[in-house]
């Protein structure tokens, strides 16, 4: 069963920022607190990024990027257990590629 996690109604529909110091609806807290949980919980896991007012680079790099970069999941997992869910195909697209771009800093 698939496990969601919509963020305007389960964090915030104004998220921003990179880190948990640039207010309290950051990437960094999404991550740490939402995202890593689930993911760590349940087979499949969607993200729908709907309702939301807006991204930042910033909000979605340190979310979906920094899951391979903090070494918390590779990317062929990401690939098997992660859907991304958004009206604006912009949106999906920029997730992925923070995803295949990142480093793992480990």
């Amino acid at each position: 069963m698939t496990h969601t996690i919509r963020i305007a109604d389960d964090f915030s529909p104004t998220p921003a920022g990179r880190f948990v110091t640039d207010g309290p609806f950051s990437g960094e807290r999404f991550r740490d607190e939402f995202l890593v949980p689930a993911l760590k919980a349940h087979d499949e896991v969607e993200v729908d990024l709907s309702g939301v007012f807006g991204f930042g680079s910033s909000f979605l790099e340190e979310t979906f990027g920094g899951l391979v970069r903090k070494c918390l999941f590779k990317k062929t997992d990401l690939l098997k257990k992660m859907r991304i869910k958004s009206s604006l195909k912009t949106y999906e697209n920029k997730v992925w590629q923070y995803i295949k771009e990142a480093k793992p800093e480990c």
